[in-house]
């Protein structure tokens, strides 16, 4: 997001209100806020209530916080602080987006070598990641063939099965005094899609956490396009602090800017905001995209089987692998997993690293859908 320092003096109260509700756990990407400006200059504005139309138009509240959003905009623009309400803290959902603002220093850094039970309580902690022996520099290197490719609209020269360039062609037989010369031809350029890492922080995920962010960091030094998101409580996007090539510098990096560490999920909250910020949304479009959880939503699952169902529509293949999934006995049977399973492409053991690995390095290959995988097991 920009900076208040860099802003007209204008500007700078819209852009506090709408740092103000991010703050407050409201979805709003940096595009909105721009957005947000650019109405209230074309309302002129006449009055504050062209300014409360354009907020309304651009950062676009949920219905159900509607209420709250006017408060905030009484208390910012006109110091009406009575009239906060303050959201109930278990149902706010923060988004934690580091926004590649440090890009230039960590491109710099980049060139050096070098939970029993699930719970819906936050619980803000640190990580330190120990250093062992990097099992991943296969899966790294075979990453980027191995992931599921696309036709791009753009196009490559070619000597045979392609279309006739005709701009190339035409210039040719300029040149060459109107002589016809071997037709010049261009084909769609193959390219490898998106990989979505979406990591579960929480409690019941702790012994598999470490593994999951040195897969993570793999993934993002072989994949031309991946994109890493934690969740818990919170959702943190921490492709920027993977992309350092030094793994203990990166972890370090990533365990610093995820705030919920070991605390409670609320898996379909966050998937929820993830889908309603437009710039994260646009990552899943098309993209192999891989949870990597035990899917153990407390409460009401509706919101996950709805962030799952618009997560399939986007994605080329959705997986979810969860660590329960090592144990042979283990059944897709809660309410949650019933709930989403025929929207899953996978629902695969996400228990090893060895396993995981081989798996995305499969994603290319066709596989039966989950659900018909796990009625036969059933």
């Amino acid at each position: 997001m920009m900076r208040a320092t860099s802003l007209p003096r204008a500007a700078v109260p819209l852009f506090g209100f709408a740092r103000l509700l991010r703050r407050h756990g409201f979805a709003i990407a940096p595009e909105q806020v721009s957005g947000f400006m650019q109405a209230v200059t074309l309302l002129g504005p006449r009055s504050m209530a062209d300014i409360r139309e354009a907020a309304l138009a651009t950062l676009a509240p949920p219905p159900d916080r509607r209420d709250e959003f006017e408060a905030h905009f009484q208390s910012h623009f006109y110091g009406n602080a009575s009239a906060v309400v303050e959201a109930d803290a278990d149902q706010e959902t923060r988004i934690k987006d580091d926004g590649g603002a440090d890009d230039e220093r960590i491109e710099a850094e980049q060139q050096q070598e070098g939970g029993e039970l699930s719970s819906v309580l936050e619980q803000l902690s640190m990580r330190d990641f120990q250093r062992d022996d990097d099992r991943l520099a296969a899966f790294r290197r075979r990453l980027s063939a191995a992931l599921p490719a696309r036709r791009s609209f753009r196009t490559v020269r070619t000597h045979s099965r392609g279309k006739l360039d005709l701009r190339r062609s035409l210039r040719e037989i300029v040149s060459a005094d109107g002589d016809v010369p071997s037709p010049l031809l261009r084909r769609r350029q193959t390219v490898p899609r998106k990989l979505l890492l979406l990591i579960d922080v929480s409690g019941s995920m702790k012994l598999h956490t470490a593994d999951y962010l040195k897969l993570a960091h793999a993934a993002l030094q072989g994949a031309d396009r991946a994109e890493i998101f934690t969740f818990g409580t919170r959702l943190t996007r921490i492709t920027t602090a993977l992309r350092i090539r030094d793994r203990d510098l990166a972890l370090a990096r990533a365990a610093a800017q995820v705030d919920d560490w070991d605390g409670g999920t609320r898996m379909g909250p966050t998937l929820l905001a993830f889908l309603s910020v437009p710039r994260f949304s646009s990552f899943a479009r098309g993209a192999a995209i891989v949870i990597l959880s035990d899917a153990l939503e407390r409460g009401d699952h509706a919101e996950l089987e709805t962030a799952m169902r618009r997560l399939s529509a986007r994605a080329f293949r959705l997986s979810l692998a969860t660590p329960l999934a090592g144990d042979p006995r283990f059944r897709p049977e809660t309410a949650a997993l019933r709930a989403i399973l025929p929207v899953l492409d996978d629902l695969v053991d996400g228990s090893s690293l060895a396993g995981l690995t081989d798996f995305i390095l499969s994603l290319a290959r066709p596989a039966p859908a989950a659900a018909t995988l796990w009625k036969r097991v059933s």
